[in-house]
Protein backbone atom coordinates (compact mmCIF):
# COMPACT_ATOMS: atom_id res chain seq x y z
CA UNK A 1 0.00 0.00 0.00
CA UNK A 2 1.33 3.43 -1.01
CA UNK A 3 0.75 6.47 1.19
CA UNK A 4 1.56 10.07 0.32
CA UNK A 5 2.23 12.40 3.26
CA UNK A 6 1.99 16.12 2.50
CA UNK A 7 3.50 17.86 5.51
CA UNK A 8 5.96 20.76 5.81
CA UNK A 9 6.85 20.27 9.49
CA UNK A 10 10.00 18.18 9.21
CA UNK A 11 9.78 16.46 12.60
CA UNK A 12 6.15 15.46 12.02
CA UNK A 13 6.80 14.29 8.46
CA UNK A 14 9.76 12.18 9.63
CA UNK A 15 7.71 10.71 12.47
CA UNK A 16 4.86 9.80 10.15
CA UNK A 17 7.22 8.21 7.64
CA UNK A 18 8.96 6.15 10.32
CA UNK A 19 5.77 4.83 11.89
CA UNK A 20 3.98 4.15 8.60
CA UNK A 21 6.97 2.34 7.13
CA UNK A 22 7.28 0.33 10.37
CA UNK A 23 3.66 -0.74 9.80
CA UNK A 24 4.58 -2.04 6.35
CA UNK A 25 3.41 0.84 4.13
CA UNK A 26 5.37 2.41 1.29
CA UNK A 27 5.58 6.13 2.10
CA UNK A 28 6.40 9.20 0.05
CA UNK A 29 6.70 12.61 1.71
CA UNK A 30 6.44 16.04 0.06
CA UNK A 31 6.48 19.43 1.75
CA UNK A 32 4.40 21.66 -0.54
CA UNK A 33 1.01 21.72 -2.19
CA UNK A 34 2.64 22.19 -5.56
CA UNK A 35 4.67 19.00 -5.17
CA UNK A 36 1.57 17.14 -3.99
CA UNK A 37 -0.41 18.22 -7.05
CA UNK A 38 2.38 17.16 -9.39
CA UNK A 39 2.25 13.65 -7.94
CA UNK A 40 -1.52 13.37 -7.54
CA UNK A 41 -2.37 14.62 -11.02
CA UNK A 42 0.19 12.42 -12.78
CA UNK A 43 -1.28 9.79 -15.09
CA UNK A 44 0.63 7.04 -13.31
CA UNK A 45 -0.35 8.14 -9.79
CA UNK A 46 -0.81 4.89 -7.85
CA UNK A 47 -1.60 6.00 -4.32
CA UNK A 48 -3.85 4.31 -1.79
CA UNK A 49 -4.17 7.08 0.82
CA UNK A 50 -3.08 10.72 1.16
CA UNK A 51 -2.37 12.40 4.51
CA UNK A 52 -2.71 16.11 3.70
CA UNK A 53 -1.87 18.99 6.01
CA UNK A 54 -4.06 22.09 5.68
CA UNK A 55 -1.35 24.68 6.37
CA UNK A 56 1.31 24.40 3.67
CA UNK A 57 3.71 26.89 2.08
CA UNK A 58 2.34 28.13 -1.24
CA UNK A 59 -0.80 26.23 -2.23
CA UNK A 60 -2.69 25.19 0.89
CA UNK A 61 -4.26 21.83 1.61
CA UNK A 62 -7.81 22.98 0.84
CA UNK A 63 -6.78 24.04 -2.66
CA UNK A 64 -4.89 20.79 -3.23
CA UNK A 65 -7.97 18.86 -2.13
CA UNK A 66 -10.47 20.68 -4.34
CA UNK A 67 -8.09 20.64 -7.34
CA UNK A 68 -7.58 16.88 -7.36
CA UNK A 69 -11.28 16.18 -6.87
CA UNK A 70 -12.20 18.44 -9.80
CA UNK A 71 -9.61 16.58 -11.86
CA UNK A 72 -11.27 13.24 -11.06
CA UNK A 73 -8.67 12.00 -8.58
CA UNK A 74 -10.60 10.34 -5.73
CA UNK A 75 -7.82 8.75 -3.69
CA UNK A 76 -8.99 8.51 -0.03
CA UNK A 77 -7.64 11.55 1.81
CA UNK A 78 -7.19 12.38 5.49
CA UNK A 79 -6.72 16.09 6.20
CA UNK A 80 -4.74 17.36 9.19
CA UNK A 81 -6.05 20.59 10.71
CA UNK A 82 -3.97 22.74 13.05
CA UNK A 83 -6.73 23.67 15.46
CA UNK A 84 -9.52 21.26 14.69
CA UNK A 85 -11.94 24.13 14.32
CA UNK A 86 -15.28 23.07 12.91
CA UNK A 87 -14.99 25.64 10.13
CA UNK A 88 -11.73 24.07 8.93
CA UNK A 89 -13.22 20.59 9.15
CA UNK A 90 -16.26 21.56 7.11
CA UNK A 91 -14.16 23.42 4.58
CA UNK A 92 -12.06 20.29 4.15
CA UNK A 93 -15.15 18.13 3.68
CA UNK A 94 -16.57 20.62 1.19
CA UNK A 95 -13.30 20.43 -0.77
CA UNK A 96 -13.63 16.65 -0.94
CA UNK A 97 -11.73 15.24 2.06
CA UNK A 98 -12.78 11.83 3.36
CA UNK A 99 -11.71 12.29 6.98
CA UNK A 100 -9.91 14.74 9.24
CA UNK A 101 -7.75 14.75 12.33
CA UNK A 102 -6.84 17.73 14.51
CA UNK A 103 -3.27 18.41 15.60
CA UNK A 104 -1.86 17.39 17.99
CA UNK A 105 -3.12 13.85 17.48
CA UNK A 106 -2.53 10.43 18.98
CA UNK A 107 -0.49 8.23 16.65
CA UNK A 108 -2.74 5.22 17.29
CA UNK A 109 -5.77 7.23 16.18
CA UNK A 110 -3.99 8.38 13.02
CA UNK A 111 -3.07 4.81 12.16
CA UNK A 112 -6.65 3.66 12.76
CA UNK A 113 -8.00 6.40 10.48
CA UNK A 114 -5.56 5.48 7.72
CA UNK A 115 -6.46 1.79 8.03
CA UNK A 116 -10.13 2.75 7.79
CA UNK A 117 -9.50 4.68 4.57
CA UNK A 118 -7.51 1.79 3.13
CA UNK A 119 -10.38 -0.60 3.89
CA UNK A 120 -12.82 1.81 2.27
CA UNK A 121 -10.64 1.91 -0.84
CA UNK A 122 -10.63 -1.88 -0.98
CA UNK A 123 -14.42 -1.99 -0.60
CA UNK A 124 -14.87 0.51 -3.43
CA UNK A 125 -12.60 -1.50 -5.74
CA UNK A 126 -14.39 -4.73 -4.83
CA UNK A 127 -17.79 -3.16 -5.43
CA UNK A 128 -16.66 -1.86 -8.81
CA UNK A 129 -15.56 -5.36 -9.85
CA UNK A 130 -18.71 -7.06 -8.53
CA UNK A 131 -21.88 -5.17 -9.49
CA UNK A 132 -24.37 -5.19 -6.63
CA UNK A 133 -27.93 -6.33 -7.10
CA UNK A 134 -30.32 -3.38 -6.77
CA UNK A 135 -32.03 -3.28 -3.40
CA UNK A 136 -35.70 -2.61 -2.89
CA UNK A 137 -36.61 1.06 -3.39
CA UNK A 138 -37.48 2.65 -0.08
CA UNK A 139 -34.62 1.00 1.82
CA UNK A 140 -34.44 2.68 5.23
CA UNK A 141 -30.70 2.79 5.91
CA UNK A 142 -28.62 1.96 2.83
CA UNK A 143 -25.51 -0.04 3.68
CA UNK A 144 -21.96 0.27 2.42
CA UNK A 145 -22.46 -1.68 -0.81
CA UNK A 146 -26.16 -1.02 -1.36
CA UNK A 147 -27.68 0.43 -4.50
CA UNK A 148 -30.62 2.75 -3.80
CA UNK A 149 -33.10 3.42 -6.61
CA UNK A 150 -35.40 6.43 -6.81
CA UNK A 151 -37.22 7.30 -10.01
CA UNK A 152 -34.78 7.09 -12.92
CA UNK A 153 -31.82 7.68 -10.61
CA UNK A 154 -29.66 5.45 -8.47
CA UNK A 155 -27.01 5.82 -5.79
CA UNK A 156 -24.30 3.15 -5.71
CA UNK A 157 -22.79 3.51 -2.25
CA UNK A 158 -20.17 0.83 -2.79
CA UNK A 159 -18.75 2.62 -5.83
CA UNK A 160 -19.47 6.10 -4.41
CA UNK A 161 -21.42 7.00 -7.54
CA UNK A 162 -24.69 8.73 -8.36
CA UNK A 163 -26.24 7.73 -11.70
CA UNK A 164 -28.55 10.37 -13.18
CA UNK A 165 -29.87 10.80 -16.73
CA UNK A 166 -27.19 8.56 -18.21
CA UNK A 167 -24.42 10.40 -16.37
CA UNK A 168 -22.23 9.12 -13.55
CA UNK A 169 -21.30 11.57 -10.79
CA UNK A 170 -18.54 10.42 -8.40
CA UNK A 171 -19.30 11.19 -4.75
CA UNK A 172 -16.90 11.90 -1.95
CA UNK A 173 -17.34 9.78 1.16
CA UNK A 174 -18.87 12.76 2.98
CA UNK A 175 -21.35 13.42 0.17
CA UNK A 176 -22.32 9.75 0.16
CA UNK A 177 -22.75 9.70 3.94
CA UNK A 178 -24.95 12.79 3.87
CA UNK A 179 -27.09 11.35 1.08
CA UNK A 180 -27.30 8.01 2.92
CA UNK A 181 -28.52 9.81 6.05
CA UNK A 182 -31.17 11.79 4.15
CA UNK A 183 -32.38 8.66 2.35
CA UNK A 184 -32.57 6.85 5.68
CA UNK A 185 -34.96 9.59 6.87
CA UNK A 186 -36.92 9.75 3.62
CA UNK A 187 -39.96 12.03 3.91
CA UNK A 188 -38.82 13.49 7.26
CA UNK A 189 -37.54 16.99 7.89
CA UNK A 190 -33.94 16.79 9.14
CA UNK A 191 -32.29 19.81 10.75
CA UNK A 192 -28.88 21.05 9.68
CA UNK A 193 -27.58 20.61 13.22
CA UNK A 194 -28.75 17.00 13.28
CA UNK A 195 -26.86 16.33 10.06
CA UNK A 196 -23.69 17.92 11.44
CA UNK A 197 -23.92 15.92 14.65
CA UNK A 198 -25.03 12.55 13.29
CA UNK A 199 -23.21 12.46 9.95
CA UNK A 200 -19.93 14.13 10.90
CA UNK A 201 -19.93 14.13 14.71
CA UNK A 202 -19.58 17.91 14.97
CA UNK A 203 -20.94 20.00 17.84
CA UNK A 204 -24.32 21.67 17.60
CA UNK A 205 -22.82 25.17 17.84
CA UNK A 206 -21.03 24.68 14.50
CA UNK A 207 -21.86 27.03 11.66
CA UNK A 208 -24.45 25.14 9.62
CA UNK A 209 -23.88 26.95 6.31
CA UNK A 210 -21.53 24.17 5.15
CA UNK A 211 -24.54 21.85 4.97
CA UNK A 212 -26.13 24.24 2.48
CA UNK A 213 -23.01 24.03 0.29
CA UNK A 214 -23.24 20.24 0.25
CA UNK A 215 -26.91 20.40 -0.67
CA UNK A 216 -26.22 22.78 -3.54
CA UNK A 217 -23.71 20.30 -4.93
CA UNK A 218 -25.98 17.27 -4.51
CA UNK A 219 -28.85 19.14 -6.19
CA UNK A 220 -26.57 20.00 -9.09
CA UNK A 221 -25.94 16.29 -9.53
CA UNK A 222 -29.41 14.84 -9.16
CA UNK A 223 -32.07 17.46 -9.85
CA UNK A 224 -33.44 18.13 -13.32
CA UNK A 225 -33.75 21.78 -12.28
CA UNK A 226 -31.46 22.49 -9.28
CA UNK A 227 -33.17 25.84 -8.64
CA UNK A 228 -36.51 24.06 -8.27
CA UNK A 229 -35.57 20.78 -6.56
CA UNK A 230 -38.02 17.91 -6.24
CA UNK A 231 -35.91 15.38 -4.31
CA UNK A 232 -33.84 17.54 -1.92
CA UNK A 233 -36.33 20.01 -0.50
CA UNK A 234 -35.58 22.96 1.76
CA UNK A 235 -37.85 23.27 4.78
CA UNK A 236 -37.60 26.93 5.68
CA UNK A 237 -36.00 27.66 9.06
CA UNK A 238 -35.80 23.94 9.82
CA UNK A 239 -33.61 21.98 7.43
CA UNK A 240 -34.06 19.59 4.52
CA UNK A 241 -36.25 16.70 3.44
CA UNK A 242 -35.47 13.97 0.92
CA UNK A 243 -38.38 12.82 -1.27
CA UNK A 244 -37.71 9.69 -3.30
CA UNK A 245 -40.80 9.82 -5.51
CA UNK A 246 -42.18 13.36 -5.80
CA UNK A 247 -45.63 13.86 -7.34
CA UNK A 248 -45.63 14.03 -11.12
CA UNK A 249 -46.20 17.54 -12.39
CA UNK A 250 -49.29 17.86 -14.56
CA UNK A 251 -48.93 20.19 -17.54
CA UNK A 252 -51.62 22.83 -17.77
Amino acid sequence: MRILVVEDEQHLADGLRFNLEAAGYEVQVVETGEAALELLLAKDAALDVVVLDVMLPGIDGFTVMSTIRKAGQFVPTLMLTARGQAEDVLRGFAAGADDYLAKPFDLAILMARIQGLLRRGEWVRAAAQTPAEPDTPGLQIPGLNDTYLFGDKSVHFGQLELHVRGQVFPLTLMEANLLRYLIGHEGQTVSRKAMLAEVWGLHEDTDTRAIDNFMVRLRRYMEDDPKNPRHLLTVRALGYRFVANPPVKVSE
